[in-house]
């Protein structure tokens, strides 16, 4: 057989291939060799996946449980310090600006949150004229919704009839065995209330005292933790971590307010369009409701089309606050609000969902408010510890 012209070029590092292997068959050219050899040599190797270690996924799963559980019995006691961490790096910017005014660091925290407070409460007492009128509404205007809420009548009797013969079902099977006889003592209404504003205020309470020391204390905490760790590269990682955490959630938080103030002024103005009437309630309603990621404008269509039944002679105009509220919300949620934030935030819409309903559960309000900023963080520390950069990307968008 005759040999074909060229050079029997093998692999370019290592021994030479066996016989019975056929070999790489280029031009008999000293450029094209070097030119081959370059390219193997600059190419990068591909980075195989690594393997978690199961024992310490265990126990990272384990640790994981016990801290929502501790989340979940001691929340009156977590979620006002969680409030104050939050709150702590959103008033960062503020604070940095008034260092540079010279002013000291305790008069500071405390001018930031009187500002704060004195803000909600001024806020409070310009909807309670609105909100009360609204509530010496709804005793006369509940038959007037149920006449127009008519045609739902059908299906709610049919779960109602499923409801009732599922109760039944489980009071026979109960009713089977012989139960021991309780007595239970619960508190009336007025008590519950008490027991209700006293953890109330009592959580303010300890979130404003812990904001404050945590403003005077500014970035304590981290030359701390620098000074105990013992290498310089994990000294490093952790002032990455804090500095990144304290610049992304700042940045989300004042811009969704922006967006959210944007957001109130326009559903204002549909208000008062519509004949609602009390735009500056509407526009506080649609300003808090989108805090809540999905559910909180889910909450808001339902809210505004109720009203427009009762505000509204005619269907169809009745129909048209929560339409254009539906739209603002579209145009807000799927335009403005991701052209600010994609390049900051990108996480899975789904686990943002999962989060919120979890954490409602866990927290009520608050926890379903603080749910997407303590998923960010979450993403933020994992993308920059080597082995939990697979959970990170799990949570990326």
């Amino acid at each position: 057989m005759t040999e074909q012209a060229g050079t029997r070029l093998g692999p370019l590092t290592g021994p030479p291939p066996d016989e019975d292997v056929d070999p790489l068959i280029i031009p008999a050219s000293d450029d094209a060799l070097s030119l081959a050899r370059k390219f193997v040599a600059a190419a990068p190797e591909p980075e195989l996946p690594t393997v978690p270690d199961v024992a310490n996924t265990l126990l990272g799963c384990l640790l994981l449980l016990a801290v929502l559980a501790t989340c979940y019995f001691a929340a009156s006691i977590i979620l006002p310090i969680v409030l104050a961490f939050v709150l702590m790096m959103v008033f960062q910017p503020a604070m940095r600006l008034l260092e540079r005014l010279h002013i000291p660091r305790g008069i500071a925290a405390v001018i930031i949150i009187l500002i704060f407070f004195g803000s909600l409460i001024s806020i409070a007492t310009l909807l309670s004229g609105p909100a009360a009128s609204w509530a010496q509404k709804l005793p006369t205007g509940i038959p007037k919704l149920q006449e127009r809420l008519r045609f739902l009548s059908a299906p709610i009797a049919v779960i109602q009839q499923v409801a009732t013969r599922a109760e039944s079902l489980a009071t026979q099977i109960t009713s089977q065995s012989t139960p021991l006889p309780v007595t239970l003592a619960g508190a009336g209404l007025p008590d519950r209330l008490l027991d209700g504003t006293r953890n109330v205020l009592g959580g303010v309470l300890e979130m404003v005292l812990i904001l404050f020391f945590l403003l005077i204390a500014g970035d304590t905490f981290l030359r701390r933790l620098v000074e105990i760790l013992p290498r310089f590269k994990n000294k490093r990682q952790a002032v990455e971590i804090s500095q990144q955490i304290e610049s992304d959630i700042s940045a989300y938080l004042m811009t969704i307010t922006v967006v959210n103030v944007a957001v109130g002024i326009a559903t204002g103005l549909v208000a008062a369009l519509c004949g609602l009437g009390d735009p500056f309630l509407w526009g506080t309603v649609a300003f808090l409701l989108n805090y809540i990621p999905i559910l909180g404008p889910l909450i808001g269509v339902v809210t505004f089309f109720l009203a427009g039944l009762l505000m509204i002679d005619t269907l169809w105009l009745a129909c048209l606050p929560a339409m254009l509220y539906l739209g603002i919300h579209i145009c807000e949620g799927e335009t403005i609000t991701p052209m600010l934030l994609a390049r900051r935030f990108t996480i899975n819409p789904v686990l943002v969902v999962i989060a919120l309903i979890f954490w409602y559960w866990m927290w009520g309000v608050a926890g379903a408010i603080l749910a997407t900023p303590m998923l960010a963080v979450t993403k933020i520390v994992c993308d920059r510890i080597e082995s939990l950069k697979p959970l990170g990307h799990f949570i990326e968008g």
